[in-house]
């Protein structure tokens, strides 16, 4: 399936950005300019049945992988993936080989989720701004607007179709330098699968008081996690 894409610069350097469930690539909206003003060119996602991109009648893991790879060109100097799109980039990795891959709170590991909880999450489409300012005190009135915009441009049933997937376990191998950035607390990366995934080979760090959507709820403390890992502004000099 190709995705819709959004870009942001004209540097040298290849940036693939790939948001989680719900959202869209309009949840970049800081990050994506952030890394043009770095150097690079940043080609954004709508993964299936999200944004702009087409819809299925079912979204298994393995289409939201196939399709990135089919949609941003192999060997980015650098890709993100937040929660989901943790999930679809690890899946992805070994198609894409990204000089480093960036895992944002990832949902390498999904839950064990009833159909009641999946029918809950679906629901989300018809919130408020207010109800989302509510749940999301951190978010700016920018963030809660997106949020909005998101919502009304995401099919439901890519969250029903998750069912089947729910208690698996995704963890892609480190085939190349790969960073997992963690919420505090995360729902999806416990203290001991962090230290699992250090013994693998990640580099695990903590963004702390964040919630899930990190680059969403503290920006620049998500910019700061990333130290080392981005080309420094510097650099596109």
């Amino acid at each position: 399936m190709k995705l819709h894409t959004r870009e942001w610069g004209s540097g040298d350097r290849l940036a693939v950005l790939v948001h989680g469930i719900m959202a869209d690539s309009r949840c970049w909206w800081r990050v994506g300019p952030e890394l043009a003003a770095r150097g690079y060119r940043v080609i954004a996602v709508d993964l299936p049945g999200h944004g702009e991109s087409p819809r299925a009648d079912a979204y298994p893991p393995e289409l939201f992988a196939s399709s990135l790879a089919e949609s941003v060109p192999a060997h980015p100097e650098l890709a993100i993936g937040h929660s989901l799109g943790g999930l679809t980039l690890g899946l992805a990795v070994e198609r894409l080989m990204p000089g480093r891959a960036i895992y944002s709170d990832p949902a390498f590991r999904l839950p064990t989720l009833e159909s009641a909880a999946l029918e809950s999450m679906a629901d989300f489409t018809d919130e408020t701004g207010e109800l989302i300012a509510a749940m999301h005190p951190g978010f700016s009135a920018e963030e809660v607007a997106v949020e909005v915009e998101m919502l009304a441009r995401w099919d439901r049933r890519s969250a029903l179709s998750l069912v089947e997937a729910s208690g698996m376990d995704f963890t892609p191998a480190p085939v190349v330098p790969s960073l997992v950035q963690v919420a505090d607390p995360s729902f999806l990366v416990s203290p001991a699968f962090q230290e699992e995934l250090r013994g693998k080979g990640f580099e695990v760090r903590v963004v702390t008081g964040a919630e899930h959507t990190i680059h969403r709820h503290l920006f620049e403390d998500f910019l700061a996690g990333l130290e080392g890992w981005i080309r420094p502004a510097a650099a596109a000099r």
